[in-house]
């Protein structure tokens, strides 16, 4: 007899190819949940008007919120206007911004990576650094995209973890390398959220939610890619996965 596995809504990006609209998400995410995760992936359109979180509620035992090309609009968090040519997504950030904030309600296992990890701190009430590498005393956390993907997705850099939260219950490394694929990152913490672990330069790297009901975790890095080769990825991975059941 086959256990039913957990269903995870993955929320997609909304572009336009040609002259037609898609919804999209990423196949490195999409395998690292179901095989990661051990769930069973369901591609959540970024639609107008956006589906309601309570619905999309009903049908998903949890939540994984992708990176992307696109950035969290500023006028979400009281920003100046972005710069011509940053790509935005209106109808991502009307799809994923309530349904984050009615997930943590409702208790729903909730993992947020990359762009997911902002639009977390931005749903919860904080800003973020339109162009972090401009920020005095911070890291270029930006990927070279003239080299291949596995030197982008390669380390990057150190992450400390902070005692007493979840990663440091998750895994026992006070400090592991990471990868780096991002302009943008955390300026002010939205104040339910916890600091889970910090680059180097102070940027945050990882945060999650003490008094949610259930799991909740963002962190900055991309621990989908190859996930199954990095023990970090795997341990969250692991625990998302029993999270869900």
């Amino acid at each position: 007899m086959t256990l039913k596995r957990p269903l995870v809504g993955i929320p997609c990006d909304h572009r336009m190819m040609g002259a037609h609209p898609f919804s999209l998400a990423g196949d490195k995410y999409i395998a690292a949940v179901r095989d990661g995760a051990n769930a069973l992936p369901l591609l959540v359109p970024a639609l107008d008007p956006a589906i309601a979180p309570e619905e999309i509620l009903a049908a998903v035992d949890g939540l994984f919120f992708t990176g992307s090309p696109s950035n969290v609009a500023p006028a979400r968090y009281q920003g100046a206007p972005p710069r011509e040519g940053v790509l935005q997504d209106a109808l991502r950030d009307a799809t994923t911004l309530p349904l984050l904030t009615a997930a943590i309600a409702a208790g729903k296992p909730v993992f947020c990576v990359c762009r997911g990890f902002q639009e977390l701190n931005v749903a919860l009430g904080g800003t973020l650094f339109q162009h972090l590498y401009e920020v005095p005393g911070r890291f270029d956390h930006r990927e070279d995209k003239q080299a291949s993907l596995d030197v982008q997705y390669g380390p990057a850099h150190d992450v400390t973890v902070a005692d007493g939260g979840l990663l440091a219950r998750l895994m026992p490394e006070k400090t592991f390398r990471v990868n780096s694929l991002h302009g943008q990152g955390i300026d002010r913490l939205a104040p339910p959220l916890f600091a889970e672990a910090t680059a180097a330069d102070g940027t945050v790297e990882a945060v999650s939610l003490p008094t949610a009901r259930g799991f909740v975790l963002g962190v900055q890095w991309h621990p989908e890619w190859k996930w199954q080769d990095n023990p970090q990825s795997r341990a969250l991975f692991s625990a998302f996965a029993q999270a869900l059941r």
